[in-house]
């Protein structure tokens, strides 16, 4: 199973960690894996290589691992935008995870 945990420090989100193969089907051909991944990937490159920002990232393939956290201060635009980004992110895998209960889990601590 695929969990993908959202860190908070009150209603901001300052990151997330996804960790774990879904186990939905055979590797290269597993969608929920595959739609996990993107989202992912997505909004770390938009962090990132889009707005140009420096967030930690941290992949460890020893447990199938990524780590994101925001930087701790960042200006008004830009904390709007990445709230936006990690918002979405959190919907589209709820939703998700109400599609294949059996194989995603979305946690907020």
């Amino acid at each position: 199973m695929t969990t993908v945990t959202f860190s908070t420090e009150g209603s901001r989100i300052t990151g997330f960690t996804a960790q774990g193969h879904s186990g939905y089907a055979s590797e290269g051909e597993d969608i929920v894996c595959a739609a996990v991944t993107s989202v992912v990937r997505m909004t770390e490159c938009a962090i990132n290589d889009v707005l140009g920002l420096e967030a930690s990232v941290k992949v460890r393939q020893s447990d199938a691992s990524i780590t994101l956290k925001l930087p701790s201060s960042l200006d008004e635009d830009n904390e709007s935008t990445c709230q936006t980004l990690l918002t979405a992110m959190m919907v589209y895998l709820v939703q998700l995870t109400e599609e294949y209960p059996d194989y995603i889990t979305v946690l907020e601590v």
